[in-house]
């Protein structure tokens, strides 16, 4: 099984990142399967819509690539899962994406579920997909910290940087457990990657999931199902794929000033 994991930064920026990655991922994996590490370039430096909008044409070209390629499944591994949708409407593969999939997981952990995110611009962001996702009575709170995408790579591979974060990430968590929330989210990649490193994460009793195996093993699922069972997503409505031309269109003529 060959699982094409989609970044939004490149070696260049992130490489501490992905050579942690790449080892958190061969840890997790089932025998025989393979995750390929993949960037965007640009990369995903500041956090704002229209860098989101940015990044999803990447992703959604990088999946019907993944797809010719011959990989198995298409990991957004991007909380914000920006063109997860899109990318779902234009490949047969199965596609995942990092943000949909850890709230997914955690509601079967707690009733209540908290994100907090790395920049307060991603707040937003986050309450349109949760809507878009059908649990705003499950996922209640975001709450952010204070910063870049890039920024928060320092961490890798520096313990004080590490327990700075931890810090930080726990000062806009522990208002969350007193309103009852049950489970706690990183939002991002990148964090989550982070914690991973400390064992049994919780912040008040309440869980601080790590949503890389997950979506990684929902992947190997959706695999496994398809190859049984030939299971796959709707074609009725939102995933509906476009005529051939028009994907052609949209993947050889990009526009820009």
């Amino acid at each position: 099984m060959k699982i094409w994991y989609q970044s939004y930064v490149d070696a260049e920026h992130g490489q501490s990142y992905w050579d942690a990655l790449q080892l958190h991922l061969d840890s997790i994996i089932d025998p025989g399967t393979q995750v390929d590490i993949k960037g965007i370039t640009p990369h995903d430096s500041y956090a704002h819509p229209i860098v989101e909008f940015r990044c999803a044409r990447e992703v959604i070209c990088n999946a019907v690539k993944a797809e010719q390629q011959g990989y198995d499944a298409f990991v957004v591994g991007h909380f914000q899962d920006a063109g997860l949708y899109e990318a779902r409407s234009v490949v047969d593969i199965p596609v995942l994406g990092l943000g949909e999939s850890s709230m997914l997981y955690a509601c079967q952990l707690g009733q209540r579920i908290g994100i907090v995110t790395i920049n307060p611009r991603y707040i937003s962001w986050f309450h349109q997909q949760i809507v878009k996702y059908g649990l705003s009575d499950r996922v209640t709170g975001v709450h952010a910290m204070t910063f870049q995408p890039g920024q928060i790579l320092d961490a890798f591979g520096n313990d004080s940087k590490l327990r700075t974060v931890e810090a930080l990430f726990e000062e806009q968590a522990i208002p969350l457990v007193e309103q009852q929330i049950d489970v706690l989210i990183p939002g991002g990649g990148i964090p989550m990657l982070l914690f991973s490193q400390i064992q049994q994460h919780n912040v008040g009793g309440a869980p601080v999931i790590n949503g890389i195996p997950i979506v990684v093993k929902m992947a190997e699922m959706a695999v496994k199902l398809k190859q049984t069972t030939g299971l796959g997503v709707s074609r009725v409505s939102d995933y509906k794929k476009p005529p051939a031309d028009v994907l052609h269109e949209f993947i050889t003529h990009p526009k820009g000033l």
